[in-house]
């Protein structure tokens, strides 16, 4: 999935697309304010940011739990109302048992 990024529907998100790629512990002091001010927001790129967040913590989720939090996840997102999530969301939920099974192994 291609990122793209609308600043001109919200002019306070111009200029943060890196902000919101990057991993917390790689910003400088000025993108932390930055992302600190606008991750909770009700944007759509907020949003987004918050299930990413929560998806990289499924990486860490012991494996006898994985599937209950890959569905917790999947609801979450459904109901984040976020169109570019359909796509990935279908494809998680057809393929979840192959996906979880490939997790295992690692």
């Amino acid at each position: 999935m291609r990122f793209e990024f609308k600043s001109r529907s919200s002019p306070e998100l111009k200029h943060t697309k890196y902000i919101w790629l990057k991993n917390e512990v790689n910003l400088k002091a000025e993108q932390k304010e930055t992302l600190l001010r606008l991750k909770d927001s009700n944007l759509q790129t907020g949003r987004a940011y918050r299930l990413k967040l929560s998806f990289q913590d499924f990486w860490s989720t012991p494996h006898i739990l994985a599937d209950v939090y890959l569905r917790e996840w999947i609801g979450w997102a459904n109901r984040s109302q976020l169109n570019r999530l359909e796509t990935l969301l279908q494809n998680l939920v057809q393929r979840s048992s192959v996906f979880l099974e490939g997790c295992t192994k690692f």
